[in-house]
């Protein structure tokens, strides 16, 4: 039986609204190229993620480090006190989410062909449940099929998340395809656990490593519905 796994940030929603919104509120600033400004903090932000999950650093530590870093490429220091009020206005616009309308068409599409699907994502138990209830992902995805990192005590790329959604699941990893915008936590993880890997590839990232290539491709021009109805 196929079954489809999808990620959430950046991959049901495109994260780069909520964060111009933020960014234009705080910073209005159009000498920064915005699509280059997102792509650094992503890459920042995963760079630390881990140790916000540890504990090693708090989750606003994490948060004012991915914008004040990213910042510095285009040479703005930036204060404490903007990030922390840049990462809040950003946190009131992803309260206020809207699906992809590809990816609503997809779930849509998945539930009318009873193909069976579920969410894994990363971040704070907390504030992953809010995207989750915000997107009104429960439409489509039963609660026990909803895997949050914050949740689990562990987070993509480690294989054991993976291995844990198959059991609670029962999946049959050859059927299992997921579909998540990062290549590092996304395919790379999915790729090491034996599923199939599509990549929601919506800045033009290249890919890092010859090693685990995703096996489908989602770009700004894909129709997603169409690629799903091929796999089934």
């Amino acid at each position: 039986m196929t079954t489809i796994i999808f990620d959430v940030d950046d991959t049901l929603y495109d994260q780069l609204t909520p964060f111009q919104q933020a960014f234009d509120a705080v910073f209005n600033d159009p000498s920064i190229p915005l699509e280059e400004l997102f792509k650094y903090s992503r890459i920042y932000s995963d760079e630390v993620f881990q140790q916000s999950e540890d504990g090693t650093i708090t989750k606003l530590e994490m948060q004012i480090y991915r914008i004040k870093k990213a910042m510095e490429h285009f040479d703005q220091q930036i204060m404490d006190e903007q990030a922390i009020k840049f990462q809040e206005i950003y946190q009131q616009y992803q309260s206020k989410l809207q699906l992809d309308p590809r990816m609503n068409e997809a779930l849509d599409f998945c539930v009318e062909q009873q193909v069976q699907i579920g969410i894994i994502t990363n971040g704070p138990a907390e504030h992953q449940w809010k995207k989750v209830n915000c997107l009104q992902l429960e439409k489509w995805v039963p609660k026990e099929y909803i895997f949050v990192s914050g949740d689990l005590g562990i987070a993509k790329p480690d294989i054991r998340v993976f291995q844990q959604v198959e059991q609670v699941m029962q999946l049959e990893k050859e059927t299992t395809y997921y579909i998540g915008d990062s290549y590092f936590n996304d395919i790379i993880g999915a790729k090491r656990a034996g599923w199939k890997a599509i990549w929601v590839n919506r800045r033009n990232h290249p890919t890092e490593s010859e090693e685990f290539l995703p096996d489908y491709l989602i770009d700004n021009n894909t129709n997603v519905k169409q690629l799903l109805l091929s796999l089934i």
